[in-house]
């Protein structure tokens, strides 16, 4: 029962250090508004190259707070798996604690809630 409980805290936590370590591909806003593209050889307006370069400042700074919360929860992650193992090597193969349930749970909780935030779902 602890092996196969450590070897899935490992294996969730390798999933979701990998997923948060691979590169995060950002998306640059359009340069016209509302689906407008630009026809060959025409220039865009001063007007709208700022929108787009606010739009893309905008997404920028969203990214980069998506990112922060992810290694703040990917650290508490860490942190509650830890205590996971150190609730289980407490108990015995007949008991299981309750501290053990409502730790897993709220472990699993925030690894949906940090995947939701890989995917962009927030």
């Amino acid at each position: 029962m602890r092996f196969q409980l450590s070897v899935l805290l490992l294996f969730l936590l390798l999933a979701v250090w990998s997923a948060g370590s691979s590169g995060q591909s950002s998306t640059d806003p359009q340069n016209f508004p509302a689906g407008r593209h630009p026809l060959p050889g025409e220039a865009s307006s001063p007007e709208d190259e700022n929108v787009a370069r606010q739009q893309k400042e905008m997404a920028k700074k969203a990214n980069l707070e998506r990112h922060a919360q992810l290694q703040r929860d990917t650290d508490k992650l860490f942190q509650l798996s830890t205590e996971l193992k150190q609730y289980v090597d407490k108990t015995n193969e007949n008991v299981l604690s309750l501290d053990v349930l409502k730790k897993a749970e709220e472990i699993e909780k925030l690894a949906h809630s940090v995947r939701l935030k890989m995917k962009g779902n927030n």
